[in-house]
């Protein structure tokens, strides 16, 4: 993970520390949001990770899908 996808992580890494526990575990999509969020700045880095991320939050909504939902490799667009 580069350096500013770790940065970019913290604020990720709070949510699931302070507030997950408190919204609870009824995410529509697996794996969960802060862990799609986490692996896409992980596999693609600061900025495509967090386009991946916010794409996926904004699918999540009533109106939305759910189901397995991974992560796309490097490769695939």
């Amino acid at each position: 993970m580069t350096p500013l996808a770790h940065i970019l992580a913290l604020p990720v890494r709070a949510y699931r520390l302070v507030f997950s526990p408190w919204v609870g575990f009824n995410c529509r999509y697996q794996p969960t949001c802060s862990a799609y969020a986490l692996e896409a700045l992980e596999k693609h880095g600061a900025l495509r990770g967090t386009w991946l991320a916010m794409r996926r939050i904004g699918r999540c909504h009533p109106l939305g899908g759910d189901g397995y939902d991974p992560v796309p490799d490097r490769g695939d667009k």
